[in-house]
């Protein structure tokens, strides 16, 4: 149950980048895969997430993973940090888990990190 919580983190976190981005840009669909990892344990995990914008560099996602032991949904907030830079904290409803996110946008690519009270894990999403 833990690695499911840890994936819907990841979803919540899913967008880094080396190229200056417009915030506008978080916004929209995006899939993709990592690894979560809670206890000594770690999943491959494929993640959807969508991306909506709250108001200026606010966004809101909502995210749904699986990994071979389950399937799990979350949402998380993020805002603009920096230059193509995200942070934020995630919640999964289903197992009470929450913890910090941070994404980095590169293109059409995120990169995602989350890491919670019981694990975390790191994702690569692209805009679908």
């Amino acid at each position: 149950m833990p690695l499911l919580a840890y994936l819907f983190a990841f979803a919540a976190v899913l967008i880094v980048a080396d190229t200056p981005a417009k915030a506008e840009s978080l916004a929209g669909r995006w899939s993709g895969g990592g690894q979560v990892h809670y206890s000594h344990t770690s999943e491959r995990a494929k993640c959807n997430a969508t991306l909506t914008s709250a108001s200026g560099t606010h966004y809101r996602m909502t995210a749904s993973c699986a990994t071979p032991s389950g399937r799990v949904e979350q949402t998380a907030t993020l805002n603009r940090v920096g230059k193509n830079a995200y942070a934020g904290v995630f919640h999964n409803s289903q197992y009470n888990v929450s913890g910090s996110i941070h994404v980095r946008l590169s293109g059409n690519t995120q990169q995602v990190q989350l890491r919670g009270n019981v694990g975390g894990g790191t994702f690569k999403l692209r805009r679908r």
